[in-house]
């Protein structure tokens, strides 16, 4: 198993739906240390898992003062994008997913069986979201992010996976099975646009 700083905080984020679950499980694979319970199972949207805690109640947590992120440290847990502005201070070093916004709601939307009937406000709801937080990790010197895209995981995994190892400074790592965990088969939104970011 790959041993992380264990005076930092881990954390795999993103909008809900841009690859925060697939990044944990390369993380995972890779015997790079990751934290998740079961309370939340694997389903059709999300076959191999969503490497959650507290079946994704952590934000309520963070917004309580209630969850403990020292108890965390040298582990990569998932907080989706909403999350992140209620982290106390500490050392954070974050990996942050981002996708087209269109494949974000067309998955949603499959997700929980609902058309949205106002997806241009739906979208620049996200936008302005992911645009906010954002700004907020990169103007924190407590944190350290990497930016990824999730359609570049997709068709570049070994060469993310490789990247994501360089910026954790990571020895160790099982890189292969890291990227090939990576199933191109489940990437069921695909949009026409090339659009990389959101």
């Amino acid at each position: 198993m790959v041993t992380l700083d264990k005076t930092r905080n881990y954390i795999v984020s993103g909008l809900e739906r841009s690859g925060t679950s697939l990044l944990m499980q390369m993380l995972h694979a890779g015997n790079i240390p990751t934290a998740s319970d079961t309370l939340r199972p694997a389903d059709e949207h999300n076959p191999k898992g969503y490497f959650e805690l507290e079946g994704g109640k952590i934000i309520n947590r963070l917004m309580e003062k209630t969850f403990s992120m020292e108890k965390c440290k040298g582990v990569f847990i998932k907080i989706t994008a909403y999350g992140l502005q209620f982290l106390p201070p500490g050392k954070y070093t974050i990996i942050y997913s981002e996708r087209n916004l269109d494949e974000i709601m067309d998955s949603m939307e499959k997700m929980t069986k609902t058309k949205d009937t106002n997806p241009k406000e739906t979208k620049e709801s996200f936008r302005k979201l992911n645009a906010l937080i954002k700004k907020q990790i990169e103007s924190r010197n407590d944190i350290q992010v990497m930016f990824v895209n999730y359609n570049d995981i997709i068709s570049q995994p070994e060469h993310i996976s490789k990247k994501i190892i360089d910026f954790l400074g990571c020895t160790d790592v099982n890189v292969q099975d890291m990227f090939a965990t990576v199933d191109k088969n489940l990437y069921r939104q695909r949009q026409k646009t090339t659009e990389n970011t959101p």
